[in-house]
């Protein structure tokens, strides 16, 4: 979404369900004629996670793909050292306050592998 998006949702009312909907938001950008689609393809999936059991499916399925790939999903420290935003050395500073953790040696070994 654009720099719109906020002034769209506060204009949006919650559902029956007392939530804000994105089909609210995307109704909105329909409505002004600024809605872009795209298909989403092949390696990407949607959630809908608005109760506890599909916040619970979308988790477990990140955690199943992160476990056999070997990969962290959405890691934005990852994202921008592979575009070249942040080189090694700053790679290894945002990586060191977290080495007790496992996502703080996934950025180590990020380095390591190359």
């Amino acid at each position: 979404y654009d720099e719109d998006i906020i002034d769209i949702v506060k204009t949006i009312k919650p559902s029956a369900r007392g939530e804000l909907e994105i089909t609210s938001v995307n109704e909105a950008y329909l409505q002004r004629q600024a809605l872009n689609v795209q298909t989403l393809g092949r390696g990407y999936a949607w959630f809908d996670t608005g109760t506890h059991d599909s916040l619970l499916d979308a988790t477990n399925y990140i955690a199943t793909i992160e476990r056999r790939q070997g990969y962290k999903i959405g890691c934005v420290e990852e994202i921008a050292w592979r575009q070249g935003w942040v080189d090694n050395k700053t790679l290894r500073a945002l990586a060191e306050p977290l080495t007790k953790s496992g996502y703080g040696e996934y950025l180590l070994d990020l380095l390591e592998r190359g």
